[in-house]
């Protein structure tokens, strides 16, 4: 278990949002949606273990392991359960969280992400890269994946990616070429919501939709105008989206 770097904003005793980050970014990515967030919610954000301020252990890693840091970090800051929100290798962690652990699972909102990113080669194939000459490497590729060509304000998330250490970034890679919750998705007993960007490469939109069909609780929402890090490129719809309150159980 490592002790993940976090932060946590918004009210005392107000119910708590966890925000997950995606590989190769750190919670910045969830600026945009801070200020609203904050009037309904405590807000906990963190840095997935390899990336941004938190601990850099060495890979490969695996999902549970992701998992336990989440847990170690409810546990520290004395939550019992949460709305998880989680974009990409985020939203992988949630769903293997709210399947493992439902009771600390109150709602569970995953973006641009899959139960299930085959071939395993393509991750190891790219940790081997990062490994070998460091994030900047993959950084003109990842980039056009992660934004439509519309979208020009890429200097935050460049400066994210550029700067994820190369072990933490591998060993994630490696977590998701190792990794197939599908057998999981029917066992997830909280509400989920989950989002698509319309135009997202990396993650597109059938994914999503079938993670909304498995689980016993699902909704399928599609964002247009957006690629894989849709909470970057169309906040206001992303806030919106997880603030909403009619698609709970």
């Amino acid at each position: 278990m490592t002790a993940v770097h976090h932060t946590v904003d918004g009210p005392a005793g107000a119910p708590v949002v966890l925000l997950s980050n995606s590989l190769g970014t750190t919670l910045e990515m969830w600026d945009a949606q801070l200020p609203a967030l904050t009037e309904r919610y405590r807000v906990v954000r963190y840095d997935t273990r390899g990336h941004g301020r938190s601990p850099v252990p060495p890979g490969p890693y695996h999902v549970d392991d992701l998992v336990d840091d989440v847990l170690g970090l409810l546990d520290r800051l004395g939550i019992a359960r949460v709305h998880f929100a989680g974009l990409s290798l985020g939203g992988m962690t949630g769903l293997r969280l709210a399947a493992r652990e439902p009771d600390r699972v109150e709602r569970l909102t995953v973006l641009c992400t899959s139960a299930h990113l085959p071939p395993a080669s393509s991750w190891t194939g790219r940790a081997a890269v990062v490994r070998a000459h460091g994030t900047a490497a993959i950084g003109e590729a990842v980039l056009d994946r992660w934004f439509t060509p519309a979208y020009r304000d890429r200097a935050a998330a460049r400066r994210m990616l550029e700067s994820t250490p190369a072990e933490g970034y591998a060993g994630c890679c490696e977590a998701i070429a190792a990794m197939n919750l599908t057998a999981d998705l029917p066992r997830i007993t909280a509400p989920v919501l989950a989002i698509a960007g319309a135009g997202d490469p990396a993650t597109p939109p059938d994914h999503l939709a079938r993670i909304a069909a498995a689980v016993p609780y699902g909704r399928l929402l599609v964002i247009d105008g957006a690629a894989h890090l849709a909470s970057m490129e169309q906040p206001a719809a992303v806030t919106d989206a997880i603030l909403e309150p009619t698609w709970t159980r």
